[in-house]
């Protein structure tokens, strides 16, 4: 995804001299070391059947934000187990859940107001990211629209602990900044707490004290190198800076301490690397809770403060830590393995801090809700996702391997999904699957098109290429103003790799992503043609002077600051747009976009399906105009990657397949 939250890249060594060191040590694993492909072995099994469809993984439910009621009794969560995005009700010991809303719109972020009586959730219109946000009674069903405003984004709702007040993130549809506003449920009138902030700005969010007084925020800058912590008097209206630094560095605010003094943060700060810390309000000092050289995201405090959360992602993999603040010990929940994180919205913790609501998904597992008991250190799972007919054993974990860039800076990490019963014979066709952002990360996630892909017989690897998160803000930063360069490079290098596994047919690689991602796949069928049997862009931008003139106004702001002036850098811009060099391309495509995306419209797309059809080349071409950036509808999803697998299927059919373009 083109995310509109930007993530710092630099550090700021001098930070040590105004900061206390954690007393405590690094326990998590050290990087691995470069992987010999040779080691990539199809394991046999004879269990496994071809009997995955796109039908039924797009069957299998999403569970998104979640939020706790007051008593503890019962959860709300976003679910398309109607198909749709709505929200959901289920009993906290489990059982089945009840829808609560009924709409074709998607929705997001709820929030159980303090008393009980309001669920405040953002919605917006067939994927176009105009948020608004919404109330909705847990016990009648009652919706109320609270800002009803199409031309402006709400987003982010938070109670206030009184739960007569609503903050929320505010942006017009024009504007390239977030401010932040707070609601009055009383007397329906808004307060602004943040007004005229820079354009290259955003401010994001926001965190209630206990008692109400005051908010914390964090802002955001475009270039995503800075950020800084905030507090704002809800009453008078002052901000206060709460990390004052020199050079260029990430802070950003998790919860406020259940005494007010002191915010519980995620920083690269310290030593490159995002690490937790305690913010003293007064002092302005912090206090490392951790210095590993992963990427650790802070959570929220215990209702009595003597505990807190935070999430440690190692290479794809995260769980979820208990910390006791003071003893200065960590413990990692006993969660299933895979990505793990703290859920439940505003605290993962009931009212009495006996539970924690996490989350959990797999390579082989939808993402579901668990509920970790504190006491005696027990889960169960909430939530099922999973459909009949849907078989674990048929789907493959994937291998996690690490390969040199062709430049020779970095190690790049990378996931393989090697299908089962295959013979090493070079005659298998393999994917490059690019993840979007292109600050973001290939987890060991549920990806229900690679499992199916997997399952049919195509090994697929799946890069965290520069520019990625999870790694440092060096390895993070190294793609900046070299979009589509050095990045590009690392994605070809993972296509060089799996080649010398002795599976892959070189005449069968085919590359394939979504949003940056399907960038990628333009650079990269327009740069190396000679590479590619075929490529599937996802609600892709391909032309960074059309992108940047009609793109959301915050990624506008991303992509100047990340690339340069228009004019001073015409020629890179020019170089780094794939649409110049669609002559090149050898390899048949089949795009997708959304009707309405903001983010990469779908103009971009239809720049490459014109260019490709005038030279009368192999092209394929969908716009779902219900749509935004990416799918949300499950009928929308199932039709897009049918037509995908089908098309790969004719073009570069697996080994044993029999398929034919004349089929």
């Amino acid at each position: 995804m083109r995310t509109l939250n930007l993530f710092a890249m630099l550090v700021m060594m001098s930070i040590l001299t105004v900061s206390e060191t954690s007393t405590s040590t690094s326990t998590l694993p050290v990087p691995q070391a470069i992987t010999d492909p040779k080691q990539m072995v199809s394991k046999p099994d004879a269990r496994v059947e071809k009997s995955l469809t796109i039908e039924k993984l797009y069957m299998t439910r999403q569970v998104g934000g979640s939020t706790w009621s007051p008593d503890g009794s019962t959860v709300a969560f976003i679910s398309n187990l109607s198909g749709r995005n709505n929200l959901w009700l289920v009993a906290a010991d489990g059982g089945w859940p009840m829808q609560l809303t009924v709409s074709d719109e998607r929705q997001a972020g709820p929030a159980w107001s303090p008393d009980g009586k309001w669920i405040a959730y953002m919605s917006d219109y067939d994927g176009d990211e105009q948020w608004d946000i919404f109330l909705v009674s847990p016990t009648t069903g009652q919706v109320v629209n609270v800002t009803n405003t199409r031309e402006i984004s709400e987003e982010s709702p938070a109670w206030s602990p009184d739960g007569r007040y609503l903050a929320y993130m505010v942006k017009p549809k024009t504007s390239s900044v977030f401010e932040i506003d707070v609601y009055d449920t009383v007397l329906r009138d808004v307060k602004h707490l943040t007004t005229g902030t820079a354009k290259d700005r955003m401010n994001v969010a926001p965190i209630w004290s206990a008692d109400g007084k005051f908010i914390v925020y964090t802002q955001e800058q475009a270039k995503g190198t800075d950020s800084n912590i905030f507090l704002v008097d809800v009453e008078t209206v002052q901000s206060t800076l709460l990390t004052p630094h020199e050079s260029e560095s990430l802070y950003s605010a998790n919860d406020v301490s259940p005494n007010g003094k002191s915010v519980l943060i995620t920083s690269n700060a310290g030593d490159g690397y995002d690490n937790v810390g305690l913010l003293d309000i007064a002092s302005k000092k912090i206090r490392w809770l951790t210095q590993d050289k992963w990427e650790i995201s802070g959570g929220r405090f215990s209702p009595d403060g003597k505990f807190l959360t935070y999430d440690a992602n190692v290479d794809g993999n995260t769980d979820v830590y208990l910390y006791d603040i003071g003893s200065r010990k960590a413990s990692a929940l006993k969660l299933p393995k895979g990505v793990n994180y703290g859920a439940g919205g505003a605290s993962p913790f009931t009212r009495d801090g006996s539970r924690l609501l996490c989350y959990h998904t797999g390579p082989t597992t939808p993402g579901d809700l668990w509920v970790y008991n504190v006491a005696d250190g027990k889960s169960h799972q909430l939530t099922h996702s999973l459909v009949g007919g849907v078989r674990s054993q048929d789907m493959v974990e994937p291998h996690l391997v690490h390969y040199p860039s062709k430049d020779g800076k970095w190690t790049i990490s990378a996931f393989v999904y090697m299908p089962y019963n295959l013979p090493r014979q070079a005659e298998h066709p393999a994917i490059v699957y690019v993840h979007g952002g292109p600050t973001a990360q290939t987890m060991n996630t549920f990806n229900r098109f690679i499992q199916y892909m997997a399952n049919q017989g195509y090994i697929v690897i799946a890069p965290n290429y520069r520019g990625s998160t999870g790694y440092g803000k060096e390895f993070r930063q190294a793609n900046l103003f070299d979009m589509g360069g050095g990045d590009l490079q690392d994605v070809l290098a993972a296509a060089d790799w799996i080649k010398q596994t002795g599976y892959v047919d070189p005449k069968k690689l085919i590359l394939m992503g979504g949003s940056y991602g399907g960038y990628m796949t333009m650079m990269g069928v327009t740069k190396a043609p000679e590479v590619w049997a075929a490529g599937v862009p996802i609600v892709p931008f391909v032309n960074w002077f059309t992108e940047i003139q009609n793109e959301d106004p915050v990624l506008q702001q991303s992509d100047l600051a990340t690339m340069g002036d228009l004019e001073k850098n015409k020629a890179l811009y020019e170089d780094r747009s794939p649409i110049n060099f669609v002559d090149r391309i050898k390899a048949p495509l089949y795009l997708l976009a959304g009707g309405n995306d903001p983010r990469c419209p779908k103009e971009e797309a239809q720049q490459v399906v014109d260019a490709v059809k005038r030279r009368n080349g192999v092209v394929e071409y969908k716009v779902y105009g219900n749509e935004g950036h990416g799918f949300a509808k499950v009928e929308n999803q199932i039709d897009a990657y049918k037509r995908v697998a089908d098309f790969l299927k004719a073009h570069v059919p697996p080994a044993d397949c029999g398929c034919s373009l004349n089929e």
